[in-house]
């Protein structure tokens, strides 16, 4: 099924543990927590909407391979902050549909 983004749940439950997207500027899949139990140090909350997510606060992901992508995701747009060290940096795109295979 094509969609922006895609849950992953909590092994043996039906309970969501985050959701996951791609992201173009690093050509790679990122997972943003939103159950407690997934990520007890803390999560990002969700709209809801798979069609046009929001998730708060921004995300930020590094590491050597990508470097560093740090976003905010608002009403189905990715706003690549100036800081990331990618291509994207500074832009601000509509979030791409996906099959999720990648995941």
């Amino acid at each position: 099924m094509m969609s922006k983004v895609h849950p992953n749940y909590l092994k043996d439950t039906e309970e969501v543990a985050g959701y996951a997207f791609y992201c173009p500027g690093c050509k790679q899949v990122h997972w943003i927590a939103t159950s407690l139990r997934a990520r007890p140090q803390g999560v990002w909350t969700f709209n809801g909407n798979i069609d046009k997510p929001t998730f708060s606060p921004s995300l930020l992901c590094e590491s050597k391979t990508i470097g560093r992508c740090h976003t905010f995701i608002r009403d189905g747009k990715i706003e690549f902050l100036s800081d990331c060290t990618h291509e994207l940096a500074g832009k601000t795109i509509e979030m791409e549909e996906w099959t999720g295979d990648q995941w």
